[in-house]
């Protein structure tokens, strides 16, 4: 499926020509990347390795992976949203907004299109690590039906050195 639609929104796998758009909407946005596992984007060279590593991942599992979540028109890209295989039932879920698309549902509307995808894909569980201090984030997951399993030590780049680095982990059954 590297094509969903939801009422408002259409995730897509993303493409090379989408690489300045990435770039300028989010991943070079240090508020908007602050809590993500990636390093906020420094050039189009690090949006082109994200590309590179997303075809990566359409090449391993070609029933849902990374998708890029634009508004209805097609054309505006709000985000990025999906699913990466750990294996072909375990999943991992995500997802990131541009700024001004916060604060309008569109990340549920993201997430339960790639629960949606996840599951016509065949995968049996989904998870999802959030650091604990990203309540926005978590409410998501919750209102999705994620429940919080613990916490773990996770990985974000872009983060101070004196912040913590725990994340707290969900998990949903498909």
């Amino acid at each position: 499926m590297e094509i969903v639609e939801t009422e408002r929104l259409v995730l897509r796998r993303p493409r090379v020509s989408d690489e300045p758009a990435v770039f300028s909407r989010y991943a070079a946005d240090p508020e908007v990347t602050r809590y993500m596992a990636f390093p906020t984007h420094r050039s189009l060279h690090d949006t082109h390795a994200y590309v590179q590593w997303s075809d990566s991942m359409w090449a391993q599992w070609p029933l849902a992976g990374p998708y890029l979540v634009f508004a209805r028109d097609g054309v505006t890209l709000l985000g990025g949203a999906g699913i990466v295989n750990d294996s072909e039932t375990l999943a991992q879920i995500g997802y990131i907004l541009a700024r001004d698309a916060w604060g309008r549902g569109y990340a549920s509307e993201a997430l339960m299109a790639s629960i949606e995808a996840a599951r016509l894909a065949g995968v049996r569980r989904l998870e999802a690590g959030v650091h604990v201090d990203h309540q926005a984030s978590r409410r998501v997951l919750e209102k999705a039906g994620f429940a919080r399993e613990g916490t773990r030590q996770g990985v974000f780049p872009n983060l101070p050195p004196d912040v913590t680095r725990d994340a707290a982990l969900y998990a949903l059954a498909l």
